[in-house]
C-alpha cells in the first residue's frame, strides 16, 4: 500500500456535511469525500455520504456517482471509459492511489471509505487533480517516433516480432499519473524529478528499435534530478492500475545511461 499524503491544500475541516442513507437501508457503506471549492473562499473539508450498497454498482466509481445523481450534484471527478482504458477517475481511496472504476467497494477495508485527489497535485475542485505540470513533463521527453532516415517507399518502417515485444509493459501506460503521486520522490522534486510515469514512457521509445534518437533521449535524461531521483521504493508498481513496472523502466534506462558512457 502506498503512503498516503494529504493534497496541496491541506488545512482540512472535519466539520463537512453528512448525508444519510435512506431509511431502511441495511447494506450501508459510509464514504468520507474530500471538499474543497476555490470559489467559495473556504478551506477543504471533508463530506460524509451513506450509500446503501444493495442500490450501487460494486466500484467506487459507482458509489461516487450514485453520490452525485442522487444525494450531492455538486460532487465533482473526472471519470469516461469505466472500463480501466483512459484513466480519468484516478484518485486516492482507502489510502492508495487507483482507479476508482476498477476499485471495488468491498476491497477498501476501511470500514468509512476516505476518498481525496491524488496526493501532492494542486487541486482544481473536490477530486479533480491539475494536470498541467504533469502533461508538460510528458511533451518534455518528445512522445513520438522520431527519425533522421527517410521513410522506405511505400511501407512503413517495420520491426522483427522480438523487437515489438521489448514494448510490452510499457506502451499499455494511461497516464493515470496514480505511480509519480505515490512516489515520495515525485512529492520532494516534482519540478526537477520526471517521475515514475514520463520515465516509463521515455523508456518506451529508448526500447523502441525504430526511433533513430537514442542519443539525445538519453541527453535529456542525464541529469542528477529528472533521472537519478528514483530510490526503487517500487510504489509505483505496487498502485499501478495496469500491472506495469515503472521502477524497471527507470533501471533501463540508467542501464543504457552507463553503458555508452564505456
Amino acid at each position: 500500500m502506498a503512503e498516503f499524503s494529504l493534497p496541496a491544500n491541506s488545512k482540512i475541516k472535519n466539520n463537512g456535511k453528512t448525508y444519510k442513507a435512506a431509511s431502511g437501508a441495511s447494506n450501508v457503506r459510509s464514504f468520507k469525500v474530500y471538499r474543497y471549492d476555490p470559489d467559495s473562499g473556504q478551506n477543504p473539508r471533508y463530506d460524509r455520504y451513506e450509500v446503501d450498497l444493495d442500490e450501487c454498482g460494486p466500484m467506487v466509481l459507482d458509489a461516487l456517482l450514485k453520490i452525485k445523481n442522487e444525494m450531492d450534484p455538486t460532487l465533482t471527478f473526472r471519470r469516461s471509459c469505466r472500463e480501466g482504458i483512459c484513466g480519468s477517475c484516478s484518485m486516492n481511496m482507502d489510502g492508495t492511489n487507483g482507479l476508482a472504476c476498477t476499485t471495488a467497494i468491498e476491497d477498501c477495508s476501511s470500514k468509512e471509505v476516505q476518498i481525496t485527489p491524488l496526493p501532492h497535485m494542486d487541486v482544481i475542485k473536490d477530486l479533480v487533480p491539475d494536470f498541467t505540470h504533469f502533461y508538460a513533463q510528458y511533451a518534455s521527453i518528445k512522445p513520438w517516433l522520431q527519425t533522421v532516415t527517410t521513410t522506405p517507399s511505400g511501407s512503413e518502417r517495420l520491426q522483427s516480432p522480438e523487437d515489438r515485444s521489448k514494448l510490452d509493459g510499457l506502451y499499455e501506460c494511461i497516464l493515470c499519473a496514480c505511480c509519480s503521486t505515490s512516489c515520495p520522490s515525485y512529492w520532494w522534486n516534482s519540478d526537477k524529478f520526471l517521475g515514475p510515469a514520463i520515465l516509463l514512457q521515455a523508456y518506451r521509445w529508448l526500447a523502441d528499435s525504430r526511433d533513430e534518437m537514442t542519443g539525445e533521449r538519453l541527453d535529456e535524461l542525464e541529469d542528477p534530478f529528472r533521472l537519478y531521483r528514483c530510490h526503487t521504493i517500487m510504489n509505483c508498481a505496487n498502485v499501478c492500475p495496469k500491472g506495469l513496472n515503472p521502477a524497471r523502466a527507470i533501471a533501463e534506462i540508467k542501464k543504457m545511461v552507463v553503458e555508452r558512457a564505456v
